[in-house]
């Protein structure tokens, strides 16, 4: 019975993600549209329940009368059917009702609702340009997403619960009061409308101060989840105190945002208690004058007093639910100014898979400058031909990186193109993109998973064997094999910690390298692959890695100019703009900025018969 209702609500739907609507309405209904059957079965079943509820207590009064009415020898003769009934529907319909609502409410809607709601999000989320998260932490979105999650759920929920609970049972209040004499009805006409307007006076107040609420909230856990994801350079710089400072500041507005609200809740329960105070005062002086002139019974009475401590319990109640839901609406209003971001870089509808029969790369006018003043590039040119091995020289800001991001679309450029086999890169889409090109960048950073895992994140459908060649190949097996976590796994089954924290530099690099040796994209893009690693093992690796670029178009940028000496082309850039090619022998002979740069690496001179035959070129040309 239970898994028939858990299995109501699909969690991890298939369809494509697209940006949720921008209006709270539009923004609530988008995730709540799926689950609509059964959240109008969920407020069928509450209004059963409140009407239930309300003639429990107008059943009260009539035995109230019937005890005064009906002599005891009778009494079980004549009121016996309509004890029975009343024993039915509270022994067993109200029971099988709360049943049915507890099915459609906590099995089929409660967790799935969420759930459904974080993987679309979250689809959605890991669709963002780079440059997204770039702006934003990691745990400010993990937050947003989280919470937004519950808030939809919760503000559906409630809205339910409260608004349709509180509208059929104050009609049935009234309706029951009324019955006995339209004058009785009076006071619990005035409550509700004193009510309403307590209500429209703190409710906009509660939400505003929620809003705020969430998005310090948010804040605060970025900032928490900053300084653990940073813990070594915390440590490194001995800065425990001012990171629990930098929190502390975030936690004070927080804090601060909970006062405004704690007044706010005050201020409510005194002004509600008051107002039930009145409500039990007017209804008893009310019943008391009209039983006095004949008007009504006792049961009458009885069962409006009855109602009132209902009311008086159930304000308290509302007044909590309501004061949850606005939270709740503030809550998706600060995530709604994240999650419902559009992408910055989209695909075409019409785009098609990319294909790369020969791996020629061409930038055509490209401009590009980050939405700065200064463009980092400006009508930049560039033929990478097929299979030919490019190295990008220059100092500091000269746009190799930019080159790089763009040639793999984390931004579109802002006028120009780039070309992949005649093809704009415009008019594929990214993930096809992406998997025709292979890259190792310099500031490596690992899933927190296996070694595994990580290693065949280039390519999940590798075998065994491939999976251990890659790593051969990228001199790893011998560190892996020695590695332990802290639950006892060890080699390929260890986990490497957040972002890879447990490995050194040089491992979390031929990890990296070994990913992409397994991926074995026509297109491979090197961004100082080897600067983490020492000059053994940087020497050990230079055979694989020259192997890797067999039958490849290779872009490779390496501020230790020995690592790309021996490639076929080097192209030097200076403010976005090519200032010299050639080949390595080539731009040390012309004595310009390559020749400048090589020689302050080299020491500052360059030794006699340098130009072609010196010691790093060598050693990687005996390599390839």
């Amino acid at each position: 019975m239970f898994s028939k209702f858990e299995k109501l609500v699909e969690p991890f739907p298939d369809e494509e993600p697209v940006a949720p609507p921008r209006t709270l309405f539009g923004f609530i209904w988008y995730f709540a549209r799926p689950v609509w059957p059964l959240l109008v079965a969920m407020a069928a079943l509450t209004a059963l329940i409140s009407v239930i509820e309300v003639s429990l207590f107008g059943f009260l009064g009539n035995v109230v009368d019937w005890f005064g009415d009906t002599p005891k020898e009778t009494f079980l003769s004549e009121r016996g059917w309509q004890l029975a009934i009343m024993g039915f529907i509270i022994l067993i319909a109200l029971p099988g009702i709360q049943l049915i609502d507890g099915l459609v409410n906590f099995q089929a809607i409660f967790g799935n609702f969420p759930m459904r709601f974080r993987y679309t999000m979250h689809r959605w989320l890991l669709g963002h340009s780079l440059s997204f998260f770039q702006d934003e932490f990691a745990g400010r979105v993990s937050q947003k997403l989280m919470q937004t999650a519950l808030a939809v759920r919760e503000t559906v929920i409630k809205a339910i619960d409260v608004f349709l609970y509180v509208a059929v049972y104050f009609t049935g209040v009234l309706v029951l009061a009324a019955s006995s004499d339209w004058k009785l009805a009076l006071p619990f006409l005035g409550w509700l409308i004193l009510y309403a307007a307590m209500l429209r006076w703190f409710i906009p107040r509660l939400d505003r101060v929620a809003e705020r609420q969430a998005d310090a909230r948010a804040e605060m856990t970025g900032r928490i989840v900053d300084a653990y994801s940073n813990v070594q350079t915390v440590k490194l710089f001995a800065h425990t105190r001012r990171e629990g400072d930098y929190a502390r500041s975030s936690m004070s507005g927080f804090l601060h945002t909970v006062y405004g609200q704690a007044r706010l809740i005050t201020l409510f329960v005194v002004c509600l208690q008051t107002l039930n105070s009145l409500l039990l005062f007017a209804v008893a002086a009310a019943g008391i004058g009209l039983w006095v002139n004949d008007l009504v019974t006792i049961g009458a009475i009885a069962a409006s007093v009855g109602l009132v401590l209902r009311i008086h319990g159930m304000s308290q109640w509302i007044m909590w639910e309501i004061s949850a839901l606005f939270e709740n609406i503030g809550t998706i209003r600060d995530g709604m100014a994240t999650l419902q971001l559009p992408h910055a870089i989209t695909d075409k509808p019409e785009a098609k898979p990319l294909l790369v029969p020969r791996g020629e790369i061409r930038f055509e006018k490209v401009s590009f400058h980050y939405g700065k003043g200064d463009g980092v590039l400006r009508d930049f040119d560039l033929t990478i031909r097929q299979g030919e091995k490019v190295g990008l020289v220059g100092r500091s800001g000269a746009g190799k990186s930019t080159i790089l991001n763009l040639l793999m679309r984390f931004h579109d450029v802002e006028a120009g193109r780039i070309l992949i086999d005649g093809t704009d890169i415009r008019d594929v889409p990214q993930e096809s993109l992406r998997e025709k090109i292979g890259m190792v960048t310099q500031d490596t950073s690992l899933l927190h998973r296996s070694i595994r895992e990580n290693v065949l994140y280039g390519r999940p459908d590798a075998g065994e064997a491939a999976l251990e060649r890659a790593i051969a190949r990228a001199e790893a097996s011998d560190f892996i094999e020695d590695l332990r976590d802290r639950d006892g796994r060890t080699g390929l089954d260890a986990e490497v910690g957040e972002r890879g924290v447990k490995l050194s530099g040089g491992q979390r690099q031929r990890i990296a390298i070994a990913r992409v040796m397994l991926k074995d994209a026509p297109l491979l893009l090197l961004d100082e692959a080897t600067s983490a690693l020492d000059s053994e093992v940087e020497a050990a690796i230079a055979e694989n890695l020259y192997r890797l670029m067999e039958g490849k178009t290779v872009i490779a940028v390496a501020h230790r100019l020995s690592t790309i000496a021996a490639l076929d082309r080097l192209v030097v850039l200076d403010k976005g703009a090519i200032v010299e090619e050639g080949t390595h022998a080539d731009l040390v002979a012309r004595g310009g900025l390559y020749a400048s740069l090589w020689a302050r690496q080299v020491g500052g001179f360059l030794p006699a018969g340098a130009n072609d035959d010196d010691d790093g070129a060598s050693a990687i040309r005996a390599a390839e």
